[in-house]
């Protein structure tokens, strides 16, 4: 089913359940989106490679293949925003869904004022980078700690001159922190700066994202760590050498 039309922003809606596919196609729809809706996660896999939507809500709960399944292969055609919706009460159960790549998540029943709100935080990234930044020959602002190089505006990072695949949301958590480097961040001021939400008591949200930011830095076991956890406070990026 499509919703809306001539709009410069896409949406794909997967989702079995009638009344919540509804409901979610007329929330995007009055916020501007040419909306596209299907079923089944296969159906949404090739949705998003047909049509290359801008965002994805995406239940976990679905027929065939499953919303964490969905999220996986989306990510691996697609950049798009993920926002998985779920009904199931386990929080482990959330937490997969965000580490296959899903951006946020929302738990039904949700108002269509909260998935305006979260939807319309995300697409208000990325921000402007500030001018009083420094700058590559090619004019893009790049930010340097340690083994890490950020560029900004070109969207790309790299560890030890290796490029490293990141979602937007990883990328967006990167550079703030690279930003003030010295700074302990709380989850909830990352909330804010990151996500741009209101509902700052998600801060498992930073939590499961530094933790994919951490592995595709390549830590664990007996590695150094790049991204230090103030215990009680937050996150900072580690000392450079």
């Amino acid at each position: 089913m499509r919703v809306g039309s001539g709009n410069d922003r896409m949406a794909l809606v997967v989702e079995d359940d009638e009344d919540m596919r509804s409901l979610i196609e007329f929330t995007l729809s009055t916020q501007g989106f040419d909306v596209i809706s299907v079923g089944t996660g296969i159906a949404g896999v090739d949705a998003v490679r047909e049509h290359d939507p801008d965002l994805v809500t995406l239940d976990l709960g679905l027929p065939g293949i499953d919303g964490i399944e969905a999220c996986r292969r989306i990510r691996e055609i697609s950049d798009a925003y993920v926002v998985m919706i779920t009904a199931r009460d386990d929080e482990v159960e959330k937490l997969i869904g965000l580490e296959t790549g899903a951006d946020d998540y929302l738990a039904k029943p949700f108002s269509p004022r909260e998935l305006n709100a979260r939807v319309n935080a995300m697409f208000r990234r990325p921000r402007r980078p500030s001018p009083a930044q420094g700058a590559a020959d090619n004019g893009h602002e790049v930010l340097e700690h340690g083994r890490i190089r950020v560029d900004v505006d070109g969207r790309r990072a790299f560890l030890d001159d290796a490029e490293l695949s990141l979602t937007r949301t990883e990328f967006d958590l990167l550079t703030e922190l690279m930003r003030t480097p010295a700074r302990v961040w709380t989850r909830e001021a990352l909330l804010r700066s990151v996500w741009d939400t209101e509902w700052t008591t998600d801060t498992h949200l930073v939590e499961v994202h530094v933790g994919n930011l951490r592995r595709k830095l390549g830590e664990g076991p007996g590695t150094p760590r790049l991204i230090r956890t103030v215990r009680g406070v937050g996150y900072r990026m580690e000392t450079a050498d």
